[in-house]
């Protein structure tokens, strides 16, 4: 039986071209269509969001993997590339994701990625879902 450790609780209005908030307004934000006449000064769309929560959320699921593995990690960086792609059934979106990970060698920081992507709450979200590559950058 797992437990809940945390709920998060936002809404939109207006869709891609309103706005979004979480209840305790210490995130409130425009929503444009990327590239629309919509688009605001300040504004951002789903596909960033998902961006830096994937980033952030990849990057703690590295630290959890490296304390495991006794692996002290500086400095590491996720870039996450979201794309919204549109084909004859709709749309859809895919990720990829590039990991830097200094001082740790490449065979060594690609392990550590493949075991992140597996205890990752938004890999384990997408698996099977959205195609989701992986990268490690230098």
């Amino acid at each position: 039986m797992s437990k809940i450790i945390y709920t998060a609780h936002a809404k939109a209005i207006g869709g891609r071209n309103g706005y979004a908030k979480t209840d305790d307004e210490n995130l409130k934000l425009d929503l444009a269509t990327p590239g629309s006449l919509h688009s605001k000064p300040g504004s951002t769309n789903p596909e960033q969001l998902f961006a830096c929560g994937y980033a952030a959320c990849f990057g703690s699921a590295l630290e959890f993997v490296a304390k495991q593995q006794k692996i002290t990690l500086t400095d590491a960086q996720v870039n996450a590339d979201v794309s919204l792609h549109q084909d004859e059934n709709g749309f859809y979106i895919s990720v990829a994701l590039t990991v830097s990970l200094p001082g740790i060698a490449k065979d060594a920081a690609e392990k550590l990625v493949q075991a992140a992507h597996q205890v990752c709450p938004y890999s384990k979200a997408t698996r099977g879902n959205i195609e989701v590559m992986l990268k490690v950058g230098d």
